[in-house]
């Protein structure tokens, strides 16, 4: 496994902290211009698995009869206009349509752009707060991608109305119900629901952009930045170990009834994408997982639907605008799942 991850991030990553069941290990620069390794349990900016922990709430408030899967979203939040036919359900699979408020990519290449999160623009707005609100509604402005519930296609706006929602019926935020439905009852003491705090906590390894700015290429630390541009679509912040007492308890029916977690990882018949999950076949068969990327953070979550195996990953890296890892990565992924599920 160490000549696995030496070999990894020797692809251009920075550095790469893995946790296999038992298996701790690092390879690579937790800060560029030193030698120090990514700590062991170093802290991480999670991404989009952010979306399981807010499914997982969600679907424990189906489970109290605060929130209904199959009722129009509109009952909770009309203030946003939302078209009736969008169930609670459509958001946590992708189905909605709505507009994803990072962007459109379409099949043919066509791009609708969103929020500046990319390039210069997203460097010099880094400390920025955006509201959730604010975000739902530019997205709601925009022509939705397809008619409710008719095909599937990836919304970090989903997972913010999901939020919105989770607040109204409760009165209270998605970090103090979060910490009373997971937090709490699994002991997760470096998981964290941010709002507008820049900071990550120590220990942690360093994220980094690059950009162009009059000409020149420059490569900065963005580890402290405002998380609110990307909201409950990829905010949270997470350790190794912390991911791994969470996959494995949701797995293993610890925090969402049986019938619900049923549903909860029968994945979409186009995309193999449950609630806030995909579900993955691999060689030690049917797999649970979320990864997720967030400005030169990375983590990837992945546990056998018996809990017998566990995959977690914390990656730090340098972005930027192009995505220029983003095959690395996916290659890296896949080597890591030949590894330990092939």
């Amino acid at each position: 496994m160490q000549k696995t991850i030496d070999e990894l991030v020797a692809t251009g990553f920075t550095g790469l902290q893995l946790r296999v069941n038992g298996w701790v290990g690092s390879a690579g620069l937790s800060e560029i211009g030193k030698t120090a390794p990514p700590p062991l349990d170093g802290r991480v900016r999670i991404g989009s698995n952010t979306k399981t922990f807010v499914a997982t709430v969600a679907l424990r408030l189906v489970a109290e009869g605060r929130i209904e899967l199959d009722r129009p979203v509109d009952d909770h939040l009309p203030e946003f206009g939302i078209d009736r036919r969008i169930t609670v359900r459509m958001l946590l699979q992708h189905t909605s349509g709505i507009f994803n408020f990072t962007g459109e990519v379409f099949e043919d290449g066509t791009t609708i752009p969103g929020i500046p999160w990319q390039g210069e623009e997203w460097v010099n707005n880094r400390f920025k707060t955006y509201l959730p609100e604010e975000l739902v509604r530019l997205a709601l402005a925009k022509p939705a991608r397809f008619e409710p519930g008719t095909d599937w296609s990836y919304s970090n706006t989903n997972y913010v109305i999901v939020r919105l929602l989770i607040e109204k019926v409760t009165g209270r935020s998605l970090a103090e119900e979060m910490g009373r439905l997971v937090f709490e009852p699994l002991g997760l003491t470096d998981t964290v629901v941010p709002t507008t705090e820049t900071e990550i906590g120590d220990p942690h390894a360093h994220a980094y952009y690059r950009y162009e700015t009059g000409g020149e290429e420059k490569t900065i630390d963005v580890t402290e930045h405002n998380p609110s541009w990307i909201s409950s679509g990829g905010d949270m912040i997470s350790t190794t170990a912390d991911l791994q007492t969470f996959i494995t308890a949701l797995v293993g029916g610890k925090l969402v009834p049986a019938p619900l977690l049923v549903e909860m990882f029968e994945p979409h018949p186009k995309v193999p994408y449950g609630l806030g999950v995909f579900v993955q076949e691999t060689g030690s068969g049917k797999v649970i997982t979320h990864n997720g990327g967030i400005m030169g953070h990375a983590a990837l979550m992945y546990c056998t639907v018996d809990g017998s195996k566990t995959l977690i990953a914390a990656l730090n890296y340098v972005d930027d605008a192009d995505l220029s890892l983003a095959v690395p990565f996916q290659k890296a992924t896949a080597r890591l799942l030949e590894e330990i599920f092939g």
